[in-house]
């Protein structure tokens, strides 16, 4: 299922490429997504300690906000994130989707909210007995993690897209 609709928000789309996201804006909504990935990335390390490709991604993304890896290199490491989580069971498999995600937002800023529903996704899939209870934490976790500049826009494309995100947004 596409988690990116097919009339993009120009919001969500950089200066450089027509839209109206500022540079600024962009590295605040990747460091979010990669924020997000993180919080759920145990679920996959615990059961996969040697796989280190979804941390890596996080890293490599981290490095791309810092501007010390071009946005192709960093692209490339959300392949190897969600390559990760093939044939693993859903929480593994949905924070390796997650990392991928989030690495993606250096490419494309709109990747931020995948980032995002993956990990409420993952956590929700770990939860034993309340999987609703565990997704409506995440969601509020990650919101509470939102930088100021750019909540209104997060919040408002979580709105729009959370039909394409599995509903993981609606309250």
């Amino acid at each position: 299922m596409p988690i990116l609709p097919t009339d993009r928000d120009p919001r969500l789309i950089t200066v450089r490429r027509g839209g109206t996201l500022t540079d600024e804006h962009h590295r605040l909504l990747a460091a979010w997504a990669l924020e997000c990935a993180e919080h759920v990335l145990p679920l996959f390390e615990d059961r996969q300690p040697d796989d280190t490709r979804p941390r890596d991604a996080i890293e490599v993304g981290r490095a791309w906000i810092r501007g010390a890896v071009p946005m192709r290199e960093a692209h490339q490491w959300a392949f190897r994130a969600n390559a990760a989580g093939r044939g693993k069971p859903e929480p593994v498999k949905f924070a390796a989707l997650s990392a991928g995600q989030a690495v993606a937002v250096a490419h494309v800023a709109a990747h931020d909210l995948g980032a995002a529903a993956y990990a409420i996704r993952a956590a929700g899939a770990a939860a034993e007995d309340d999987a609703a209870g565990a997704r409506a934490a995440e969601r509020e976790w990650q919101r509470a993690q939102l930088p100021d500049a750019v909540r209104d826009l997060v919040l408002d494309d979580q709105r729009a897209r959370s039909a394409l995100c599995w509903n993981v947004f609606d309250d």
